[in-house]
């Protein structure tokens, strides 16, 4: 039994050491790290529905157009091509037919078994031709990472290039969007792209951001990011090569009319921050 040793004639009992048991970590609680990464993601946000009329501007090789009618079930998508023909098409996005291919339905014919999906080709984002504004209007208009090419070495010009490229596209599309629609655009975080300052282009063409989200790539499966430019080669001319678009963070800009944007309340717009799976600012409304 541990002695007791007196204090001005009180008998004070010594204090009993921690055991191990009470030094060790509760059973069944991760550390904190690891509980960090138990914590279920979020889901990736996709800005439309299956039966929604979707137009897709620059498309590229068309692996988004054919993700969204194969793995989202779209059934009503036009896909526009900057490209005169299929021709062109081709000799810039080799593998194209596959996609082709999906979007057209594999014998062609779309309309008879329920979709109602379209290639447009010679389709230029900055001046839509005026069919595409002819009812039924579009619910949605999706333009993913606009870019006007190499045009210059120069930032600053090449700045100046996309947002022209830019302005002309919102004006051109508003003619073509549905009562309460929305135009999506799709840039890489970080500059050039930053300096492009989309939201007030948007404003001035009478436009006001409803939300941002991350885009993930992986949400469609299949798709590749398509340059401008056509796909990289090396120098014997096989594909391959260079940055790889899909792997770099990019955000989504939905915008609607302004007028059809509701105002919300701070404490709703933080909750939406995080189910949008960001918490910076750019998820605010303007």
């Amino acid at each position: 039994m541990a002695k007791r040793r007196r204090i001005q004639g009180k008998a004070v009992r010594p204090k009993r050491p921690p055991s191990a048991a009470s030094k060790a970590p509760p059973k069944n609680k991760p550390p904190r790290k690891q509980r960090k990464q138990q914590q279920p993601q979020q889901q990736p946000t996709i800005p439309f529905e299956p039966a929604d009329r979707i137009l897709l501007i620059g498309e590229g090789d068309l692996s988004f157009a054919a993700s969204a009618i194969k793995h989202h079930g779209c059934v009503n998508v036009t896909a526009t091509v900057l490209e005169k023909d299929h021709a062109e098409l081709v000799q810039k996005y080799p593998g194209v037919d596959a996609n082709i291919a999906v979007v057209l339905g594999d014998d062609g014919k779309g309309d008879e078994d329920g979709t109602n999906n379209k290639l447009l080709y010679n389709v230029d984002a900055a001046k839509l031709p005026p069919s595409l504004s002819r009812p039924p209007l579009h619910d949605h208009i999706i333009f993913n990472f606009p870019h006007v090419g190499g045009k210059s070495t120069d930032v600053n010009r090449q700045v100046r290039h996309n947002q022209s490229l830019l302005v002309a596209f919102f004006a051109s599309a508003l003619p073509a969007l549905a009562p309460r629609g929305s135009i999506v655009v799709t840039l890489f975080d970080g500059e050039p792209y930053t300096l492009w300052n989309v939201r007030d282009l948007a404003r001035h063409a009478g436009l006001a951001v409803e939300r941002s989200f991350a885009f993930h790539a992986a949400a469609y499966p299949g798709y590749r990011h398509a340059r401008t430019g056509g796909v990289v080669t090396n120098r014997r001319g096989e594909a391959g090569g260079g940055w790889r678009g899909e792997h770099r963070p990019a955000r989504s800009y939905v915008f609607r009319r302004k007028g059809e944007v509701e105002a919300q309340p701070a404490a709703k717009k933080r909750r939406r921050r995080g189910q949008d799976d960001d918490s910076s600012d750019e998820d605010e409304d303007d």
